[in-house]
């Protein structure tokens, strides 16, 4: 529950922040500037902390497990046109203590990305990708869970909304799941909400 308490603070802190450094930013940028000039040939930088939702169960008898922990990412990507492009990223799903140790996951994903506008300001965001994921489990050898590294490609895909200040600067909310496999080439999901910061150029 603290953990939990802890990450929200931390996205609270982080949509507040984002909320005002782009305030700032259109305030000094041309008060005339439209969602619609994020079109064909725009790239973008989006840096991103969130919440990450490891989807493992409870733990196994007396090895509880924790569901999740917090999370970076860190995208560029590209508009091939006004709706349709490219992304790859970095994310560090973050640890949690499970079957009496810790199991870790962090990925590079590459996706094919989906914007459509609902007006000026608002967009409704979608993906669909693959995902080099690698995991590391440590457990304990009686908790039945397989320890050790593995590492693979797997399907990932998000949907989100991102709210754009001005034509450079723009925040946004999104879910991603993510196919992993683990020690034992047991497959899982792993999923993260993120708040991010997204620069345009």
């Amino acid at each position: 529950m603290k953990k939990f308490n802890r990450t929200a603070a931390s996205l609270i802190f982080a949509a507040a922040t984002l909320t005002l450094a782009a305030g700032a930013q259109a305030q000094n940028g041309p008060s005339n500037n439209k969602a619609s000039l994020y079109g064909a040939g725009s790239s973008y930088l989006d840096l991103g902390v969130g919440q990450s939702d490891y989807d493992l169960g409870n733990g196994i008898g007396v090895f509880g497990s924790d569901q999740g922990d917090t999370s970076y990412s860190l995208r560029g990507g590209r508009y091939f046109s006004e709706n349709w492009g490219v992304e790859m990223g970095y994310t560090d799903f973050g640890s949690i203590a499970r079957a009496g140790g810790r199991t870790k996951v962090d990925g590079i994903n590459i996706s094919l990305i989906g914007k459509l506008p609902l007006n000026t300001s608002f967009n409704l965001l979608g993906k669909v990708g693959t995902t080099y994921s690698r995991t590391d489990v440590s457990s304990n050898p009686v908790s039945g869970v397989t320890a050790g590294s593995n590492s693979d490609f797997g399907l990932s895909y998000g949907v989100g909304v991102e709210y754009v200040f001005t034509p450079q600067w723009s925040t946004v909310l999104q879910y991603e799941s993510t196919d992993v496999k683990f020690a034992g080439d047991r497959n899982d999901r792993v999923g993260v909400t993120t708040v991010s910061a997204r620069y345009r150029f």
